[in-house]
């Protein structure tokens, strides 16, 4: 009879003498060995650690203990030695090798997923965050890897990419409007706002002013920013899902005084505005590294995130008091997820309410975004530094998305009206300018 080695690993107990070593038990559906081969004192703790090791004195209690998961039995057998344990005949004669599944089960890769996200700019550290950590959390509960194909642009942008065809399985936007374009044209289910928590609204933020260093033209409230002399740097409201957020928070800051006060503080504002990059993340780079401006409208969170880069170049910021609610939405693409299989539909639909969870939203509150305790107590009650402010909702102020799109923002609405009135403005300026030269 051959002699056990003196290091052992095993699921069950430790054969007896005279015993198969390649006998077998069914455990949560898959067949285990009863094995054992030589190792060291080192990947022995490693074991012991995982919990996928046991010594003699605890191994009458291993049957009782719960099953070992797919991914707990292939790090075990990739910590096992590469060649297969030989046969035992239970007499110390020879016999041929007999392979070891563990070992085969460590030489296959795990099942994998991969889900393609589509969302705007400003996202893009904490997507890259949660992501990772889904993949982690999934990858031990499930056995299966999913990975992450990430792009970012414009909100609006990203809304037109899936309609012509992106196959995004997931879309977080900066915009419930966006969402609704992909509602109509049939590839997102109407009901989206209902499937997660808080409408399906995933983060929060609101609107910031950064000033250069010492606020040298002393911007402190939204009437500031119609003052003659202050340059004002924001995205373009036609291609930007911030600028429209920051287009409302502006009408909202006159609204109480009625259409007529909002329309003219709003037209006052954009005659100062001097330039509109794209989005929030290139307005970032327009007032920062091309220091032109002397406030620039934002995210706060990318506020946050871009004074981190910048560190002691960092700009101060401040927040107006009566502010506008951000809010970011998410869906899943129906028509997308629905063509690829049951794995990929379960995996994208975890993701999706794993973001509600402490865990990713700990993530956005990290990076600046605010935390609303409806969609996470837990998170929203912890998060400190922000500065207080009273938040209001474009769908209880102003009728929702789609009105606010037909007022303020379709073909010949507010926007082009205003945008048309300061165009005017200014090339009856620029001839009166150069009138004056030619004298």
């Amino acid at each position: 009879m051959s002699i056990l080695p003196t290091n052992k690993v095993w699921h069950g107990r430790c054969p007896e003498a005279g015993e198969n070593a390649q006998s077998s038990r069914i455990t949560s559906g898959l067949r285990i060995l009863r094995m054992w081969a030589p190792i060291n004192t080192s990947i022995t703790r490693i074991l012991q650690n995982l919990g996928l090791a046991s010594d003699a004195s605890a191994s009458e209690h291993r049957d009782q203990r719960k099953p070992l998961r797919p991914v707990q039995l292939a790090t075990m057998a990739a910590l096992l030695p590469c060649q297969p344990p030989p046969a035992d005949s239970g007499g110390g004669g020879g016999g041929n090798p007999v392979p070891n599944p563990l070992y085969n089960l460590a030489l296959q890769p795990p099942q994998e997923v991969v889900l393609t996200l589509a969302s705007f700019a400003v996202t893009k550290l904490a997507y890259v965050r949660v992501t990772k950590a889904f993949r982690e959390l999934y990858l031990r509960e499930s056995g299966i890897d999913v990975r992450f194909r990430l792009t970012f642009a414009a909100s609006g942008v990203q809304a037109r990419a899936v309609i012509d065809g992106l196959p995004a399985d997931i879309v977080a936007l900066a915009l419930p409007l966006d969402l609704d374009k992909i509602v109509s044209a049939g590839i997102i289910y109407p009901d989206w706002r209902t499937r997660y928590p808080c409408n399906s609204i995933v983060c929060e933020t609101t609107v910031a002013f950064v000033v250069r260093q010492g606020n040298p033209k002393n911007i402190g409230t939204w009437d500031d920013l119609t003052r003659p002399d202050v340059e004002v740097v924001l995205a373009n409201p036609k291609t930007a899902g911030v600028a429209r957020w920051i287009f409302l928070a502006l009408w909202g800051a006159k609204m109480r005084h009625g259409p007529a006060a909002a329309l003219n503080y709003v037209t006052k504002v954009f005659e100062n505005v001097v330039v509109q990059p794209r989005d929030a993340r290139e307005a970032s780079d327009v007032f920062y590294k091309q220091k032109v401006g002397d406030v620039l409208l934002t995210y706060e969170n990318e506020v946050i995130l871009t004074n981190e880069v910048y560190g002691d170049k960092a700009l101060p910021y401040l927040v107006p008091s009566y502010n506008i609610r951000i809010e970011c939405p998410l869906a899943l693409v129906d028509k997308v997820v629905e063509g690829r299989g049951p794995d990929v539909q379960k995996a994208a639909n975890t993701f999706c309410r794993f973001l509600f969870t402490a865990a990713a939203q700990s993530e956005f509150s990290k990076l600046g975004f605010r935390i609303n305790p409806r969609t996470c107590k837990e998170v929203a009650v912890q998060q400190t530094g922000l500065p207080p402010a009273q938040l209001w909702q474009v769908d209880k102020e102003l009728g929702g998305w789609a009105k606010a799109q037909a007022e303020f923002f379709d073909a010949g609405a507010i926007l082009d009206k205003i945008q048309s009135d300061v165009g005017k403005k200014r090339v009856v300026k620029q001839q009166a300018a150069a009138a004056a030269g030619r004298r």
